[in-house]
């Protein structure tokens, strides 16, 4: 019943931006959402996280350049990203924590040189 939809990803050159969503649809009572990533040959990692107050927590690779933020009237998370690096391209996937944990598909993010 709770599905997760992400969307924003693409292709961008060094130093440009992206915005991505997260849509979360379903019955349950969400506490809190994150963004994670997984590079080709590498391990998911935890990049943003956002309780349903507002409390923040981010990857130290990400500090000062994204920046994740909740919509909780319209079931939404979003995650803003400037600056972005090469080693930022990734998979990134939005993920939902109450009861059990929830994930979406994931969104191509790939920036270029």
């Amino acid at each position: 019943q709770v599905q997760l939809v992400e969307s924003g990803g693409g292709l961008v050159q060094a130093g440009g931006s992206l915005r991505l969503s997260c849509a979360h649809f379903g019955s349950i009572s969400i506490n809190t959402m994150g963004w994670y990533r997984q590079a080709p040959g590498k391990q998911r990692e935890l990049v943003a996280t956002v309780t349903s107050r507002g409390s923040t927590n981010y990857a130290d690779s990400v500090k000062g350049r994204f920046t994740i933020s909740r919509d909780n009237a319209k079931n939404t998370v979003y995650l803003e990203m400037n600056s972005l690096k090469p080693e930022d391209t990734a998979i990134y996937y939005c993920n939902a924590q109450s009861t059990y944990s929830y994930w979406g598909r994931g969104t191509q993010v790939t920036v270029s040189s």
